[in-house]
């Protein structure tokens, strides 16, 4: 992982993406479902989940939008039927993709993933087809970009509490767990007053693929293109961060 900063690639794409209020409502979205999806749709019962809704409404984003996201997440949504599909395949220059879906109407939405993997050069795969290149864990974001919080003390808070990593990155901690102990970390870290600015179950690359200027330009393509599309709720990739 050292050297691969996730949260390096994340805060470079939301930087892209907060130009457009859209997408900016559909980040909040996802992440208002993923937290409902793992901790329940009461934000009063579920620290992740108030804090992404907190987050939504401080960029403005409307009250239905919210309502809307936690009731896809709990089956809650009248008149609609929403199932998860994961898509796996390789975009341009083999680099591996994961994409996890949630859609009302799967046959409109394998299509439009079809057609973003073949636009850009990319091919859809089976089912474990790349997910064996990826290793599952519970990936915490605590921002540091004052200083003011200690590394080691952090460490031995983040090591306690059950995590099996923490990378130190500038202006922030990124921290690494099993699936299984992803949320006592979350809260003993919230417990001893540390706000987390990211949390999530996502996948890590075991390796990344450095491909050419050309088809790193088509695979940026086809992130971006996934990303625009409403039924996506993930994108886990294995693209070497070029800078």
């Amino acid at each position: 992982m050292a050297g691969h900063s996730k949260w390096k690639n994340i805060q470079k794409r939301k930087n892209a993406q907060d130009a457009k209020k859209g997408k900016v409502f559909m980040h909040h979205a996802k992440e208002i479902y993923t937290a409902a999806k793992q901790g329940g749709g009461d934000p009063e019962m579920n620290a992740s989940l108030r804090m992404a809704v907190d987050k939504a409404k401080s960029d403005n984003m409307p009250n239905e939008n919210i309502e809307r996201a936690i009731k896809k997440a709990t089956g809650a949504l009248d008149g609609a039927s929403f199932e998860e599909i994961t898509y796996e395949g390789y975009g341009p220059g083999g680099v591996a993709v994961i994409v996890n879906i949630l859609t009302d109407n799967k046959n409109r939405t394998a299509s439009e993933i079809r057609h973003a993997f073949k636009k850009n050069n990319g091919n859809l795969g089976e089912n474990g087809s790349v997910s064996f290149m990826f290793d599952r864990k519970g990936y915490i974001v605590i921002t540091n970009e004052d200083g003011t919080i200690d590394e080691e003390e952090i460490t031995l808070e983040a090591i306690e509490a059950g995590a099996d990593d923490i990378i130190t990155e500038e202006g922030a901690y990124e921290i690494m767990t099993s699936p299984e102990n992803f949320k006592d970390v979350c809260e003993h870290l919230r417990e001893n007053g540390y706000q987390l600015e990211s949390s999530e179950i996502t996948f890590i690359p075991q390796t990344y693929s450095s491909p050419s200027e050309d088809d790193e330009k088509n695979m940026l393509n086809l992130i971006e293109m996934l990303e625009e599309n409403e039924d996506v709720q993930d994108i886990h990739h294995n693209l070497e961060d070029s800078e």
